[in-house]
This record gives structure tokens, sequence and C-alpha cells, in this order.
């Protein structure tokens, strides 16, 4: 675990903020399905980690999820037929806490505007471009250090680490350390809801994903992206913030720490969105 007076990092890498090497570290999961459960019973081993680094605290987490638990769900993801009902949210809390003796919580509510526990490190976990303008509306998202987004189509999926423009992340920006662009910066289509019926793609939760979608991809994305928390807090830098996972072809490319590659992006997907608006 790096010290707070860590080194400065090259001007191709972001550093992590002081405090979250000094203090409790609270992360809020939003969406406790197919991504969001593998991602939760990761958690634990990433607090695991940081303890043994030298962390003082570790992680505190919430679950926030309004979703209960039907048949269909215990075919891909981690819930049995004896918990059909039953909040995912509290259900996920209630099994880590007494497996790893932890006093994390379940928070059986879907994410809005009415939400107002802050956060270090917002993860979601959606599967609608929808439930991501929910997420980037609510006061979670305008109060957290960090926003960790996942998503996945039938055999591929990205994770990315952004800061958003908030009060939390203004002015921590120096020639040192740069501040990492969300997916709605890099992706605007993403919190779009006018092109969610236009993926044709079944939800994380849904039966026909065991032909529609490959197995495995949300927990390899899930672990990619707990792979770079680890590094995070481990380190104190990092000099990529996410990555683009194929399973079909086999290939993970990430997403470097790069202004230039951040402004090609941004350019890339402005031509795409103003050729929509004039097809």
């Amino acid at each position: 675990m790096p010290s707070a007076n860590q080194s400065l990092a090259s001007p191709s890498e972001h550093v992590i903020a002081s405090s979250l090497l000094q203090n409790r570290v609270h992360v809020t999961v939003v969406g406790c399905g197919g991504t969001g459960s593998a991602i939760a019973t990761g958690l634990p081993y990433l607090h695991q980690a940081l303890r043994a680094f030298g962390h003082p605290y570790g992680l505190q987490v919430t679950f926030v999820d309004g979703d209960r638990i039907s048949e269909v769900n215990c075919v891909r993801q981690p819930f049995s037929i004896s918990e059909v009902g039953q909040y995912k949210a509290t259900v996920l809390a209630t099994r880590i806490n007494l497996f790893w003796g932890l006093g994390w919580k379940g928070s059986p509510v879907f994410l809005d505007e009415t939400w107002r526990e802050q956060t270090d490190i917002l993860i979601g976990c959606v599967d609608s471009r929808k439930a991501r303008r929910i997420i980037v509306n609510s006061a979670a998202h305008w109060n957290c250090r960090y926003w960790l987004d996942l998503g996945n189509n039938a055999d591929s999926g990205q994770f990315i680490l952004g800061q958003p423009d908030n009060h939390r992340a203004r002015g921590t920006e120096t020639k040192d350390s740069l501040r990492l662009p969300t997916v709605a910066e890099l992706f605007p289509d993403i919190i779009d809801p006018k092109f969610d019926k236009k993926d044709n793609l079944p939800s994380c939760s849904a039966l026909e994903a065991l032909v529609r979608q490959e197995p495995f991809v949300n927990q390899t994305l899930a672990y990619q992206a707990l792979a770079m928390l680890a590094r995070l807090f481990r380190y104190g830098r990092l000099n990529y913030h996410g990555g683009f996972v194929n399973l079909a072809s086999g290939r993970t490319s990430a997403l470097p720490v790069d202004p230039s590659t951040w402004k090609r992006m941004m350019m890339t997907q402005n031509r795409k969105m103003h050729s929509r608006k004039t097809a």
C-alpha cells in the first residue's frame, strides 16, 4: 500500500486521492444481477487484499437493487430456488456477512434521485441506458469520487473507471495526475434511453441469455474491473482505467490514461451521434 505522500506519477497516469488510502472506502454497487452479483462476490477478496496491503480499514459496501429473485435468476446468477422471492441485495449482503464476518448492507430499493447516501466508489452494474441515465442524475453520482461502469452484450463488454466532474473531483487534476473521464463522457449514447430498444439483447437476468449470451462474460468483466481497483489501491496509481473484452476473439484491450486517446474516442462518438441525427 503506497503512503499518502507517495511519489508523483507520470503525466500518463492517474493517482489515487490520499484520503482513500487513509479512511474507510465506501462502495455502492447498483444492480445485483449477472454482473453485480459477480462484483459482490469478488469485493470481499478486494477488502481482504487492501487490509493485507496495509489499508487501515478496507471497504464498507452497500448493495442497491429493488429486484426480487425469480426462478430464472437461479439459472445464471448465484441464487438458489430456496431464495426465490427475496431481494437480491439483501440476500447477497447477508450471505457475504455470514461468511466473511463483515457488516455490509443490502438496500432493497432502486437507485433514483432521492438516494442520498454518500459513497467513494459507485459501481454501476445495470443493463440499460435508462438505468445509467438514472445513475448519472442521482446524488450518488454527483457525490462520489469514482464511477465504475460495467456493461456487456452477447459476447463482449467494457469496464470503465471515471471521475464525475463533481465537487469531489474538481481541483484534483494536476499536471501530475489526470481526471479520468467517465463512460458517459467517452460514449454519450450509453446514457440515452432511446437506443435501448435497438439493442435487441436479453437482460442479464433473462433465461434466454443462456443461449444468446456467452457464459462467464459477466464474471470476466467483473474480475477484470476488480483487479484494476486492486492495482489502484496497491500501487496508488493507474496507467489504464478500463478495458474492452471480447470472448469471441479472446482479446482484451486496455483503455489507457491518455488525453489523446480520450479525444479520439469522443470525436468518433460525436460523429456517430451526428450521423444518427441526420440519417
